[in-house]
């Protein structure tokens, strides 16, 4: 993969600067090649924007996934080239019916219809920018559209209530085996669809569903409101890594909670564990690594911003661990997503509470006080008793980090629990444009903006 990369890059004014052209092994690549954020990264992307030709991918650029990222900029613009279209976002999807259907042989979801929650998008000076999944419904339109629901002009439309309602109005008549997208806007319009139909789960709606293929974020936070949504053992949820970066890995066998790392998808690897960077034969299991990638979308040595834990090396299988801004370290605790994410299912599970949305931020030291973490939760369901759910959140966070148990000991209170009203979150993420939740903010200005809803 990297071989055909390189033959490409070569041609590319990227490549001339780099002598991509003499570089045949790994070993020269990252010795030659630096490596880049996103503001690094921005002069090419500003030039490809532009509309020049050959500058870290052949061709011209015409499409851009617009991403909320943690940069200095609002928005980062991702490209995404006609190859990585087709070999990789394309290939991906493809796959991911494949798989399914080869683990659910009787599965009768090709019987109807995927109902795609997208973004929205706009051309701008000569080229498409938008969110990756509305990018996507655009260019695939032809083929996809054949079994994808709603209408494109639906599935686009940039005001969230006004497109869910559109698809309220189009869809609740037509056969949805499936549904695709981030869990966090797929629960708010299976809610309104819902409220729109007046029937008690979506079974009463589509009686057919039987998939959810998700991503974005992790799920397990999500699950038992989705099961309560949908109460049926043929119901199967899918997880797949599908960044607007690039289409990564995809949940292969439905008895792990794992993800297989796809290596044909025009995607070079590579791995950073503090300032170490390895390719992929270099990783470990059990430790969480910063990727970086070199792809045909012409990203170079890429850190796209996320952390992934290996959990098997032959094949290769990813976990998500969040992002590598997304973490709160103020005192020396390293708390990072994967430990925020298993806590909660942990204290839900013990308290019988479901958690539709999370996100958490540092309360400071003072002469007075020890500091604290505090934690802000939308509750789908009202556990038992908060102040036992926060106790056990407390002692499943001390046991799924050493770090932040020994600081209990000495520098931490235990976090603070601020229960938000219903539909906080929502807001704040429409508001900001955004489509995920930060679970973790080293600063507190995520949690002055939520106090503000």
């Amino acid at each position: 993969m990297l071989r055909k990369l390189l033959r490409r890059g070569a041609q590319t004014d990227f490549g001339r600067q780099y002598d991509l052209r003499s570089v045949h092994t790994v070993e020269q690549f990252q010795s030659r090649v630096d490596t880049f954020d996103y503001d690094r990264f921005k002069p090419y992307i500003e030039r490809m924007k532009a509309g020049e030709r050959d500058v870290a991918a052949l061709g011209r650029v015409r499409l851009f996934a617009r991403s909320s990222g943690t940069t200095s900029d609002r928005s980062k613009y991702i490209p995404v080239t006609r190859e990585s279209v087709l070999w990789n976002h394309t290939l991906g999807m493809r796959d991911v019916a494949t798989l399914f259907a080869a683990n659910h042989p009787d599965t009768q979801v090709f019987d109807g219809k995927t109902l795609t929650l997208g973004g929205s998008c706009c051309m701008e000076n000569g080229y498409l920018v938008g969110d990756l999944s509305a990018v996507l419904i655009r260019e695939m339109n032809f083929w996809s559209g054949w079994f994808r629901a709603p209408r494109t002009e639906t599935a686009v439309i940039p005001d969230f209530h006004e497109k869910a309602d559109a698809i309220c109005r189009e869809c609740v008549g037509e056969h949805i085996t499936s549904f695709a997208g981030v869990p966090s806007w797929n629960l708010a319009l299976m809610r309104r669809v819902l409220e729109y139909t007046g029937k008690r789960h979506l079974l009463e709606v589509w009686p057919d569903l039987c998939l959810f293929a998700h991503g974005g974020v992790e799920f397990a936070p999500y699950r038992s409101s989705f099961e309560e949504l949908i109460p049926s053992e043929r119901m199967n949820y899918m997880e797949t890594y599908n960044a607007s970066e690039g289409f990564f890995a995809l949940a292969d066998d439905p008895s792990r909670s794992d993800m297989l790392l796809m290596l044909d998808y025009g995607t070079f690897y590579e791995f950073r564990d503090g300032d170490r960077i390895v390719p992929l034969e270099g990783v470990e299991c059990g430790r969480a690594y910063a990727m970086l990638i070199t792809s045909n979308n012409g990203l170079w040595r890429y850190e796209i911003g996320d952390r992934v834990a290996f959990t098997s090396t032959n094949p290769y299988r990813i976990r998500f661990a969040g992002r590598t801004r997304q973490y709160i370290n103020v005192f020396g605790e390293e708390l990072i997503v994967d430990n925020a994410d298993r806590a909660l299912v942990e204290a839900c599970r013990a308290t019988g509470a479901r958690v539709s949305e999370y996100s958490v931020a540092p309360c400071y030291m003072s002469l007075q006080h020890r500091g604290a973490h505090e934690w802000f939760v939308e509750f789908e369901q009202e556990p038992e008793s908060r102040e036992r759910f926060a106790e056990e959140l407390d002692r499943a966070l001390r046991a799924v980090n050493s770090d932040y148990d020994a600081k209990r000991e000495t520098t931490l209170e235990r976090q603070h629990l601020t229960v938000l009203p219903s539909g906080t979150f929502l807001r704040w993420m429409r508001d900001h444009r955004k489509n995920k939740v930060p679970r973790l903010v080293n600063d507190r200005h995520v949690a002055e903006q939520l106090k503000a809803k």
